[in-house]
């Protein structure tokens, strides 16, 4: 197996907790270092697969959430949340 699937692999087997604790770490270690334009290309994009598989957790969350009503004879239901995506990003 080649490093970039070694890569790959590693970061599928990361929470989502664990990978943006290291998405945190990558920021402050190429603001605050001189690092060779390889190894911060390396960062950078390694960032980027995190960063993508930070949004797919909470994509995941985001369809599982559910919301409970009352009907009106009082009964308890559970249904998924919907959102509208135009209203979220300020559309009409």
């Amino acid at each position: 197996m080649d490093k970039v699937s070694e890569a790959v692999t590693d970061i599928c087997e990361l929470t989502f907790e664990e990978a943006m604790e290291e998405i945190e770490i990558l920021v402050r270690k190429m603001e605050s270092s001189n690092l060779p334009l390889q190894e911060t290309l390396a960062a950078f994009e390694r960032g980027i697969r995190l960063t993508r598989l930070c949004q797919d957790y909470l994509e995941k969350a985001e369809q599982r959430i559910e919301y409970i009503i009352t009907t009106a004879s009082g009964d308890i239901q559970l249904k998924p949340l919907v959102l509208d995506r135009d209203d979220e990003r300020g559309r009409s």
